[in-house]
């Protein structure tokens, strides 16, 4: 069977002054920052491209900020971008909110934490994990069908659905402590075949020099 390699691109910062939890909200674009995040990733895997790695497939989020941070690479690599709605922010109770603990913890919200595990207060883990595996496997077999052996794509989604992707791909539980998610601002974070079957995960932040600073917001 041909081995392949998804990479999980999260898009880069967001201008986001107020610190609202802006989930699937329209209209918010990348910050400066996060612009610049967009091209050290570009930068990344135009190098990788030019070592002889075959990226001949990239698709994206239809939310703004993915769209963006795809673009610098659409234009290193000489592709165009696919939007694939089954990669988008999970749905969340909160969005539109400012993040913080007093808002979170006010009692007309506390219906919404009922069950943590699920989670109550939005899209459920395993929804999101099916939707973006279906995703990941149509963008490995059209690599493939694109490059044959070896041959590799680009997803620009968003940090829960690519943290939850990862742990239902290694058999992992899907709760889990959102501090500890291993998905910075612009992480690749890569998903490697043997035909259909997940054989590695391989962790990288090609803009790690731009992370100190950056947004702390969740889902940012």
């Amino acid at each position: 069977m041909p081995l392949a390699t998804v990479h999980l691109l999260r898009h880069g910062e967001v201008f986001n002054p107020d610190g609202v939890l802006y989930g699937r909200l329209p209209e918010f674009h990348l910050s400066e920052r996060g612009r610049a995040m967009a091209v050290l990733v570009a930068e990344h895997l135009k190098q990788r491209a030019d070592d002889g790695a075959k990226l001949v497939h990239l698709v994206a989020s239809p939310l703004i900020r993915a769209q963006e941070t795809a673009r610098p690479t659409a234009a290193a690599l000489g592709l165009e971008i696919s939007t694939d709605a089954r990669i988008i922010e999970a749905e969340n109770r909160f969005e539109g909110l400012k993040v913080s603990r007093n808002e979170l913890l006010h009692p007309r919200h506390w219906a919404a934490f009922r069950n943590p595990l699920r989670p109550s207060w939005g899209e459920p883990y395993a929804a999101q994990a099916s939707r973006m595996i279906a995703a990941v496997q149509d963008a490995r077999r059209r690599a493939v069908e694109l490059g044959g052996e070896g041959a590799e794509a680009v997803l620009v989604g968003h940090q829960l659905p690519i943290w939850v992707t990862r742990l239902s791909a290694q058999g992992k539980r899907l709760w889990h402590d959102p501090r500890h998610r291993e998905c910075t601002l612009a992480s690749l974070t890569s998903l490697v075949f043997d035909g259909g079957t997940l054989v590695d995960v391989v962790y990288s932040e090609p803009a790690a020099r731009l992370l100190p600073g950056g947004a702390t917001t969740p889902g940012a």
